[in-house]
């Protein structure tokens, strides 16, 4: 393991962009600079193809099937996505205190949306702050100042009564927390598998929709026109087979809806990318999932038709461009993911990556 005493010279092929290909960086002090150091000693080089740390924009440290997990489960968690290569974790819900992992220099950046907000017993219990549509503007406040600029919604879940999925939350008190996450500079993303919650809660202003199952060629040139991405989490959409069996019984509109929804998905994801509406990779580890699948998250888009570069991109510099973060850019924080041969060429390379670089330490 290195540290920030000596000086990291990374050599070989540096993707700085899909198209922009260096021959060396090297790191100073945690930071990323293109000049080589006048009087470096104690330098650790490190060979291959480098790329930014990888982005998983859809994970949750700090919770699993059922609920807060403690600190060591929390930190066990991180590790595995920093040893995979993510660096970069938006945190896309959670009821646990994380911010403790802000001051280790060997964990991946997270970016937190806060906790879940959610219909009453309309989702996963001991997830989220479960409330009623009147409130949906405080509480929507309260995580917005809490986060790190962004707020995270149940858009959908399943409805008892109906027996299927249907919307959560009718469109003025949608349009009105997401004007109000706005106000106070943040973004706005909803959990959605179904059709019906997609139009109102695009048109009341939201960001990014997860998961996005129900997008339909209605709906797909209204999320491209507005500028609304979305996070699949294909290898989350890959369990709806056996959700829906174990639904069967008591709610078989529901269980039929899944897996439909399942069936379709490639075809969604890829016809949503060909309007050119924004893709980002996620996975969805930490409820039901294990962490680490940021690779196997992008093999999913390129089965789903999605070029490989761009598949590779919504994990790296399209990625963190969306979300405000620096790649291997002069003067940015280290993190870095170094792989024996070129993932552009190939994405199944990302699940072995040689070396992984946190803030210019090589933590693995």
């Amino acid at each position: 393991m290195s540290d920030h005493k000596g000086v990291l010279h990374v050599k070989g092929r540096v993707l700085v962009g899909p198209h922009e290909v260096r021959d060396e960086l090297w790191v100073v002090g945690g930071r990323i600079t293109y000049e080589r150091p006048a009087a470096a000693r104690e330098v650790t080089t490190v060979t291959g193809w480098a790329l930014p740390g990888l982005v998983d924009a859809h994970c949750h440290v700090g919770l699993d099937a059922h609920g807060p997990v403690d600190a060591a489960t929390a930190e066990a968690q991180a590790l595995t996505d920093r040893d995979a290569g993510t660096l970069l974790i938006r945190d896309a819900g959670s009821p646990s205190d994380t911010r403790w992992i802000d001051g280790r220099e060997d964990l991946p950046k997270i970016i937190r949306v806060g906790r879940h907000i959610a219909r009453t017993r309309r989702y996963i219990r001991n997830y989220a702050h479960e409330i009623e549509p009147p409130q949906l503007v405080e509480y929507v406040a309260r995580e917005a100042r809490r986060g790190d600029g962004w707020v995270k919604l149940v858009g959908d879940w399943i409805d008892r009564e109906a027996g299927d999925l249907t919307a959560c939350w009718p469109r003025a008190e949608a349009e009105a927390a997401i004007a109000e996450a706005h106000r106070l500079g943040a973004r706005v993303t909803a959990h959605c598998f179904a059709e019906d919650s997609l139009r109102d809660l695009v048109e009341a202003g939201i960001d990014c929709i997860e998961h996005a199952t129900g997008l339909t060629e209605d709906t797909i040139p209204l999320f491209a026109e507005r500028g609304v991405a979305i996070v699949p989490t294909l290898v989350n959409i890959a369990t709806f087979p056996k959700l829906a069996a174990g639904g069967e019984a008591k709610f078989p509109r529901w269980s039929a809806h899944m897996r439909r929804l399942h069936e379709r998905r490639y075809d969604t994801v890829r016809a949503a990318w060909d309007a050119g509406v924004g893709v980002y990779v996620g996975t969805d580890a930490g409820g039901s999932l294990p962490h680490g699948l940021v690779a196997a998250e992008v093999q999913e888009l390129v089965k789903a038709g999605i070029p490989s570069l761009d598949a590779l991109s919504a994990t790296a510099w399209a990625a963190r461009e969306w979300l405000g973060r620096p790649g291997l850019a002069e003067g940015a924080p280290a993190d870095l993911v170094v792989y024996g041969s070129d993932p552009r060429e190939d994405v199944r390379v990302l699940a072995q990556p040689e070396r992984v670089v946190v803030d210019g330490a090589v933590r693995a």
